[in-house]
């Protein structure tokens, strides 16, 4: 029997699961690929993957979230280029959701810019942060 272990997920709650599902779709590249009604708690739960790596996002439907991450806490996603985090600041631009203009902040950080989801949780999105290689890379 297979055990999933190590660090699986990060759960957000949502005002709208429609609405936050069509934010990462769009700015993260995710998908819904779990979708339930929490039979306890009587909410819809949907699980987000980009299927990069086996980790997900959870956003759980509440009336009134509480956005934990930010101004600084933040869920972060790389970028193919310098020019997708451009088009992506553009479009996070045009619906006024934009919170911090992109910047290049060298190696390791790589160019960066942040994101509000629909209900005030931070993405980053960046190129050049390599946190994926680095993992892979390392010897412990």
């Amino acid at each position: 029997m297979k055990i999933d272990v190590g660090f699986t997920h990060i759960a957000l709650s949502a005002s709208n699961l429609d609405q936050s599902i069509d934010f990462y779709q769009r700015y993260a590249h995710m998908s819904v690929i779990h979708e339930r009604t929490d039979k306890e708690i009587d909410k819809r739960v949907v699980w987000l993957s980009d299927k990069s790596r086996p980790f997900v996002l959870v956003l759980v439907q509440n009336s009134n979230p509480v956005p934990i991450l930010g101004p600084f806490a933040h869920l972060g996603v790389g970028c193919k280029s310098k020019r997708e985090v451009d088009d992506l600041c553009d479009q996070a631009r045009r619906e006024g959701i934009l919170s911090r203009e992109a910047t290049d902040s060298g190696y390791p950080v790589g160019y960066w810019a942040f994101i509000n989801d629909p209900d005030g949780h931070v993405l980053e999105i960046s190129y050049g942060q390599e946190i994926g290689l680095t993992v892979e890379s390392s010897d412990t």
